[in-house]
């Protein structure tokens, strides 16, 4: 494995392309993106002792941070067939592992787009994994809100509600034909980090600064992702070209419905959401919010899966034993908006 990685970066520093398992990528890289600094002053000095048997060291919490800052990994293939960048955003409560390596093992849609010919860009959302954190309550007024194991499992349409997720995979209860591989369950809650329900904000200006450091761009939006990419579309409707929204867990300013006439953008659905308490009316309320760019000259698209034939499908989507081939329908989304050479 060392070689391996050994052989891909000196590929790489010779501008060479390397390919692992039809993987070909001619770069590769990351950075961090937005932010800002605080200071904060009348806080006590404290000792901590690092290390077991250590010497105490005092630390002195006043001073400047540097604080909701986004961090973003890229990747360009040997041969680029996407006109432009693909941002991949993810959702509440996690990260752009979303998008990574399947719980089960299988590759993620970061793969999947790279050997479509897309640059791509994944990244971790303000106060989120590698983005860093800030200090709570210092600098994040709010608490985070954690989740349980059995959380996703019950809310995400995976398992047939409460009670339904259980540690044995042969026990638990998932939706007839669920598409979630219930083998990799556990460990996709290990991606789970936590979230807070004040940092909107500073998470839409990271978006945003990503977007002026990038694009002209696509972006690809999960859940909590989707009405974050709605606003930065509405703010920067010269820089982001199209939406692809995965169930987006919430809409953009109605106001500013116009700002978007012009962004070919489609949201996708899953499974087993008529059946549910919450994702009929949120899906409803993106329904209205079409209606809106509609009614300012827009044409946004909706795909239902299950209508197309490709049912079973759980919020993670992306996850799913049969995720290729929903990626598949948004390439061939993208292809039909003349988004591909």
């Amino acid at each position: 494995m060392k070689r391996i990685f050994s052989v891909l970066l000196v590929a790489l520093a010779s501008g060479c392309a390397t390919q692992q398992g039809g993987l070909a990528i001619k770069d590769m890289g990351s950075f961090h993106v937005g932010g800002r600094e605080v200071t904060l002053t009348g806080l006590p000095i404290k000792e901590v002792v690092f290390a077991a048997g250590g010497v105490p060291a005092k630390i002195d919490p006043n001073g400047v941070y540097q604080v909701e800052q986004m961090y973003v990994q890229y990747f360009v293939p040997a041969v680029e067939k996407g006109k432009l960048p693909l941002l991949m955003w993810h959702g509440g409560g996690l990260t752009g592992v979303t998008y990574e390596t399947k719980p089960d093992g299988g590759e993620g849609w970061v793969n999947y787009f790279i050997k479509q010919g897309w640059t791509v860009y994944n990244s971790d959302a303000a106060e989120r994994g590698r983005s860093g954190w800030a200090m709570f309550p210092e600098v994040t007024k709010t608490a985070p809100v954690f989740l349980t194991k059995e959380n996703p499992f019950e809310r995400f349409r995976i398992g047939t509600g409460a009670g339904s997720y259980n540690k044995d995979v042969a026990k638990m209860k998932p939706m007839p034909g669920a598409q979630f591989p219930l083998e990799g369950y556990d460990n996709f809650t290990k991606q789970g980090v936590p979230r807070w329900t004040s940092t909107d904000a500073p998470t839409i200006a990271a978006y945003t600064a990503l977007v002026d450091k990038v694009c002209p761009c696509i972006v690809l939006a999960h859940s909590q992702g989707g009405p974050f990419a709605y606003q930065v579309a509405q703010a920067r409707p010269d820089k982001v070209k199209a939406l692809v929204l995965v169930e987006p867990a919430g809409i953009g300013d109605a106001a500013n419905a116009a700002a978007l006439k012009n962004t070919p953008n489609v949201s996708i659905y899953g499974d087993f959401i008529d059946g549910d308490s919450r994702w009929p009316t949120i899906r409803a309320n993106n329904v209205k919010f079409q209606a809106s760019i509609r009614a300012a000259g827009g044409s946004p698209e909706l795909i239902n899966l299950p209508e197309i034939g490709i049912k079973g499908n759980s919020h993670m989507m992306m996850m799913d034993k049969n995720s290729n081939d929903i990626a598949a329908v948004i390439q061939k989304w993208l292809e039909g908006k003349g988004l591909t050479k």
